[in-house]
């Protein structure tokens, strides 16, 4: 039987790291891939700009690591709520620098597998980086959670409306966040567990938003330029 504190390094270094390792690989997948086929987005942007997204999360990475080894829990996840807003934030720099290579380029000259391949890579990023973020704030963050019954939730989960259905002393770990981020993502509306804060909805929003812009129009034109 794991402690509060092991139970709060365990998810951060099997459950999150590993879902931030995934983030991690796809972005340099692209920016090693973005060189060798000399992929440029507006013409501009090297493909290696890429890399510039991944040092947050190699950042984030660490702190993660060090979290679940006990290195002063207080400020890493300070650390990591800022490190999760500029990943945030690079990613909406990112969209936006490929919709407007979408508006701004040609078909001949953006490619359908360069379009997949970022689009790709901007939904992973963020499904993880929202679905960590929602990990961290949910009732007080993995720690609080661990150490106590759940009496604040940002997030009302199956289980929490129906205490039947879960196993003693259950609470919400790493990868169910991450799956909420991932049907959220999907369906643009929560599926697996409801928003109850205003912060829980007001990030669910923006990562729908991110979603529909990175699904509607980025995929619907690498369609469009396959098929052509």
């Amino acid at each position: 039987m794991r402690s509060s504190e092991d139970e709060g390094r365990y998810e951060a270094g099997r459950e999150a790291a590993p879902a931030l390792a995934v983030a991690f690989l796809t972005l340099v997948v692209l920016a090693a891939v973005s060189l060798v086929e000399g992929w440029e987005l507006l013409h501009r942007v090297p493909g290696w700009v890429w890399l510039l997204l991944a040092v947050p999360q190699l950042l984030l990475l660490i702190d993660l690591v060090l979290a679940a080894r006990g290195a002063g829990p207080v400020w890493t996840r300070r650390v990591a709520f800022w490190l999760l807003r500029v990943l945030v934030a690079g990613n909406l720099a990112a969209l936006a620098i490929l919709v407007i290579g979408l508006v701004t380029t040609s078909t001949n000259e953006l490619g359908g597998g360069e379009l997949l391949l970022t689009a790709v890579a901007i939904l992973v990023t963020n499904v993880i980086v929202f679905g960590l973020w929602f990990w961290e704030i949910d009732d007080g963050g993995p720690d609080e959670r661990a150490r106590r019954t759940r009496t604040a939730p940002d997030f009302q989960f199956p289980q929490d409306e129906n205490p039947q259905l879960a196993a003693d002393g259950w609470s919400p770990h790493a990868w169910d966040y991450v799956y909420l981020s991932l049907t959220n993502s999907i369906a643009f509306s929560p599926t697996d567990a409801m928003p109850l804060s205003r912060h829980a909805k007001l990030l669910m929003g923006l990562e729908s938003a991110i979603s529909i812009a990175a699904v509607v129009l980025v995929t619907a034109r690498a369609v469009n330029v396959l098929g052509s």
